[in-house]
């Protein structure tokens, strides 16, 4: 059986069994007990951080860092080529409350509490615009006709680190960058991810080809609404030949053609 390619993949933080990417960020454990197994049904593993502590909390230190955990995959899910899932209720932080596997729950557990929609409205505006910026075709000035995955398949791609065309691979590695330019280099994106507990200070490559342009941040995950994410009209400029990305968040910056 033939390895598909990357733009023919499926792409998915969570889904229907599982956590829910709220739950993903805020419990280390399963807490299965209302399905009358003795929390023996569902995963063990589910490769989840409470991001310090266990449940519902009232530390702001604690929301803010789920907040941007959940950012952070929103970004690497839309961003990735392929085609992106994502599961009902994710764009609203909605819980089951630790339950991976609620099938059984016809109850608030699994039901969706639209009253979400108010609550975290702001990781609401943050998947649509995330998902407008996917859905656009005027960033494609070469071929209209391409479609988001065609013409990221095509762009050329450069690997960093902390320090230009040095990527850290390693295991024990927290920290990754990448600068994807479209077909004619009319625009170029460059995403930086930190997931270590300090911040680190990443190198940007030379804006345009001759340093003629400038960069300008369109995401950073660190960054409280409404800074966290713009529209490319609204990216504010970048001075500098270095970008501090704050821990366990990621960055964008765009440079496009004037």
């Amino acid at each position: 059986m033939s390895r598909g390619e990357p733009e023919q993949s499926v792409n998915f933080v969570t889904c229907h069994d599982g956590f829910t990417l709220n739950d993903l960020v805020s419990y280390n454990q399963k807490h299965n007990e209302e399905n009358g197994e003795q929390n023996r049904d569902g995963l063990d593993d589910n490769q989840s951080w409470n991001c310090g502590a266990e449940g519902p909390v009232d530390d702001p230190g604690v929301e803010a860092l789920r907040c941007r955990q959940i950012r952070n995959f929103l970004v690497l899910n839309l961003l990735s080529i392929g085609t992106p899932m994502l599961l009902t209720g994710d764009d609203l932080r909605r819980s089951q409350r630790g339950n991976n596997n609620a099938y059984c729950q016809d109850n608030e557990i699994s039901w969706l509490d639209w009253d979400l929609l108010k609550r975290h409205s702001n990781i609401h505006r943050f998947v649509k615009m995330m998902i407008a910026f996917r859905a656009r075709r005027d960033v494609v000035i070469e071929d209209p006709r391409l479609t988001l995955n065609e013409l990221l398949k095509e762009a050329r791609l450069q690997w960093h680190g902390v320090a230009l065309n040095h990527p850290d691979w390693s295991e024990e590695s927290h920290s990754i960058a990448l600068s994807v330019a479209s077909l004619r280099a009319r625009f170029t994106i460059h995403v930086m991810l930190n997931a270590y507990w300090e911040r680190l200070t990443f190198a940007l490559p030379i804006a345009g080809e001759s340093g003629n342009r400038r960069w300008r941040r369109w995401i950073d995950t660190s960054l409280p609404c409404p800074d966290d994410i713009c529209t490319w009209k609204d990216a504010t400029g970048v001075t500098g030949t270095v970008y501090p990305v704050e821990p366990r968040s990621l960055a964008v910056l765009l440079e496009t053609a004037q």
